[in-house]
This record gives structure tokens, C-alpha cells and sequence, in this order.
């Protein structure tokens, strides 16, 4: 089999990394790909933006299947545009991609199919919204309607903050905005709970927990994520249930009577609340770094999973895991998730990985033989062991052996299960 993944991130390269294992797969593009990518597949330098330079490249090469990683192209319908050519992509519709690509979709979808989430409210300018805030009890979640990196996202303990935020979103801070979310907060643990599903069968897919904050102790702001751990300490047979019957199938139902269905990786933003799921937000792929966290741990052949879920056939796969535990520690680019310099050259030779020990490429390129940064999360260190601890000691032992000096990292993921 040959395979296409668009994308060019640490979950690409770990999507890479888990296919190249199978027995079953020829040949790898990655497009654009990194420098971990570029090691163990062709990279293609096609931007994800250019649907038909893709199809022409996927048709001429004979692609059998297609892997969309990120969000963007996904929201812009290019599972819609690559199907009218009878190929066969791993990833959702346009309109069920509505689930990221719209908060606002999403919250509808929750209020008429019952599902928990937080009480909220939508507006379509900063009068309304501060108007709102004079009857609410802080603090208070302000998110701005599209897709924002994983940064639209405001924690607000008071008005003077809440102002702050709603100007940022709606002057254009994430792009163009015609409405946000205020929400209420709820008090509770987070958790990410993923399913496949190949539209019509689905499959329980790990649970983890990441890091979205760039100073230890999750303060500071947001970011793409800083790192993770799977699974998640909260996970239970109970719990799960619950999720399953009150989250994840009324939102599959929701699709179907909008006369579409789910394929690909769904993944649930949830605070769980006295052992109670409420759900936070979906994204309709698998996340990052939480991606690099889970596929460690896969024992099934990973081309074959796809495969099945390309062709509806899920329900035939066995898909067994390691028992094990995971930890992932992203190496970032000084002054993430802000200003940050590229093209700086970061030496990976004198690392020694034992077995169970993985590295995945995000922001990096190869010039002339050499790798250099090319982002703001650089490099994922991923650990998989039966102990978080001695996970993450090994993941900064990794780290500290590169010695870059234009990088940093959180040194407390994973403090919930460790400290």
C-alpha cells in the first residue's frame, strides 16, 4: 500500500512512524513533511492549501490512501474535493469538520441533541458581549467562533480581563470573527477522549491529558500543547460509558439527521466533573501532542486500521494496545507561543534512544544535510513505560543531552499523576 499524509507536524511524524512498522506499506509522501519525516518518507513540498496539486500528485503516483493530520485542510473541505476523484482519504467531511471549525455549530448540536456543556451564550459584537458580562459570575471562558491553533481561547477572572479578550477576538486576533462564546467555567479535571470511526462503525482510541499552557504549573499562555501523558488518570470503565452514551453517540446521531456521517479520528475536549463528562470542544483529528502520545502505544497494525476505516470495515479490526503508560515533552523554540527565531540548527547525533524511547519532528527542516528549526514546537521527546515518572525523567535526560540552547521546555508534565 502507498500512503499520502498532508501535514507537517509532530503528529504527521508520528502518523508516519506508526504506518512505516506494517509489513503491508511500499511506500510514504508526506506533504510538506519535516526533517524527522524526511528520514523514513518522501517529502513533497505541496502546500496543504493547493487541493488540485495534491489530487494531480496522489492520482499520478497511486496513492491508496490519504491521511489529513491537521485541522485547516480538513475545515476547508478537502476530503469533499479529493473524494469527486475516487480517492480514498482518512478524515471528515466539510460539514462534520464543522465540529472544530465552528464552536458555535458544535454548542447547537450539544443543545438539541442533550449533550453536557457548559451554559454559554453567543454574540455578534463587543456590545452585546459586554453587556452579557454585567450579569455574569466570574470567572468566566471566552472563545472565539473558528479555528485558532489551539490559542482562542480566554480564561477570564474578571470583567477588566473579559474586555481584554472579547476586543482581541473580535479586532481580528484569530482571524476574522463574527461571533464568540461566553461561557460558564466549570471546576473539574480535563481529559481528551479519542474515537475512530469509518462512518458508520467506531472505536474507543486512547484518552490522554496535555498541556496546553507554556509555564510549568499550567500557567502562562496558551499554546499548541507542551506535552502530554496517556492515559488519562481519570479514565475508568464507568466513565467511559458515560462519555460513549451521553457525548460521543448523540453527536454521531447529530451528523447522521444532517444527512452526514463521521470518518476519522474524533477527538472530545472534556472536564470531568464529579466523575461526570461535560464536553469542552471537539476537534476532528487527532491532536497534537497528544497524537505522538498515544500511537506508541499501538500493538495493531496501524495501515490496516486505516485501511478498514477507509473501505467501513472497522468492525473486522482488532485494535490492541500496549498496557503501558506514555509521556510526551515538547522542546520549544525561545519565546513560544510569541515571537520566536527559525533556522537554527539543532544537532541530534549524540542522542542514544533506548528501546520505547521515540523522537518526533514538528517545527524542523533538512538544508544541506543539516536540521534547523522551523516553528515554535520543535521536537517531541516521548517515553513509553509502566511509570510516569520514570518517563518523564528519561524524556529531559533526551533533551538535556541535545543542549540547544535556543530551546525550552516544561519540566512538570505530567505533574498531576506525578507529584
Amino acid at each position: 500500500m502507498k500512503f499520502g499524509i498532508i501535514g507537517s507536524g509532530g503528529r504527521e511524524h508520528a502518523i508516519c512512524a506508526t504506518l512505516k512498522k506494517s509489513a503491508n506499506v511500499k511506500k510514504i509522501y508526506c506533504f510538506p513533511g519535516n526533517a524527522g519525516t524526511a528520514e523514513i518518507a518522501e517529502n513533497v513540498q505541496i502546500e496543504m492549501e493547493k487541493f488540485q496539486d495534491l489530487k494531480n500528485f496522489i492520482l499520478e503516483k497511486k496513492i491508496d490512501f490519504v491521511i489529513v493530520g491537521p485541522e485547516i485542510p480538513l475545515v476547508d473541505g478537502i476530503v469533499d474535493f479529493l473524494e469527486k476523484f475516487d480517492i480514498k482519504v482518512f478524515g471528515p467531511n466539510k460539514i462534520a469538520s464543522q465540529l472544530e471549525g465552528s464552536k458555535i455549530f458544535t454548542k447547537k448540536l450539544c443543545q438539541k441533541y442533550h449533550i453536557p456543556t457548559a451554559k454559554f451564550g453567543i454574540f455578534e459584537s463587543t456590545k452585546e458581549a459586554e453587556e452579557y458580562l454585567k450579569n455574569c459570575k466570574f470567572p468566566v471562558v471566552i472563545k472565539a467562533d473558528g479555528l485558532a491553533a489551539g490559542k482562542g481561547v480566554y480564561i477570564c477572572e474578571n470583567e477588566t480581563e473579559s474586555l481584554v479578550a472579547i476586543n482581541e477576538i473580535f479586532n481580528g486576533k484569530f482571524g476574522e470573527t463574527k461571533n464568540l462564546l461566553i461561557e460558564e467555567f466549570l471546576k473539574g479535571e480535563e481529559m481528551s477522549f479519542f474515537i475512530i470511526s469509518d462512518g458508520k462503525n467506531y472505536r474507543k482510541f486512547g484518552t490522554a491529558q496535555d498541556h496546553k499552557r507554556v509555564q510549568e504549573g499550567d500557567k502562562g499562555k496558551n499554546t499548541g500543547g507542551m506535552g502530554a501523558y496517556s492515559p488519562s488518570r481519570l479514565e475508568s470503565e464507568e466513565l467511559n460509558k458515560k462519555i460513549i452514551n451521553k457525548i460521543i453517540k448523540p453527536t454521531l446521531k447529530g451528523l447522521e439527521e444532517l444527512d452526514t456521517n463521521f470518518k476519522g479520528f474524533l477527538y472530545a475536549g472534556l472536564m470531568i466533573v464529579n466523575n461526570e463528562p461535560f464536553l469542552i470542544e471537539y476537534n476532528v483529528r487527532m491532536g497534537d501532542p497528544e497524537c505522538q502520545t498515544i500511537l506508541p502505544k499501538l500493538k495493531s497494525d496501524f495501515a490496516k486500521i486505516i485501511e478498514a476505516s477507509c473501505n467501513e470495515k472497522l468492525e473486522k479490526i482488532d485494535i490492541d494496545w500496549h498496557e503501558d503508560k506514555t509521556l510526551c515533552i515538547v522542546l520549544c523554540s525561545k519565546g513560544y507561543p510569541e515571537d520566536y527565531k527559525i533556522n537554527v540548527e539543532i544537532k541530534l547525533d549524540t542522542i542514544q534512544f533506548k528501546e520505547n524511547e521515540f523522537l518526533f519532528h514538528a517545527g524542523t527542516k533538512y538544508d544541506n544535510k543539516k536540521i534547523f528549526s522551523n516553528g515554535g514546537r520543535v521536537l517531541n521527546f516521548v517515553i513509553r513505560s509502566n511509570n510516569f515518572k520514570v518517563a518523564r525523567e528519561s524524556a529531559i535526560k533526551l533533551i538535556n543531552q541535545i543542549n540547544w540552547e535556543n530551546g525550552f521546555f516544561r519540566k512538570d508534565i505530567g505533574y498531576k499523576v506525578i507529584d
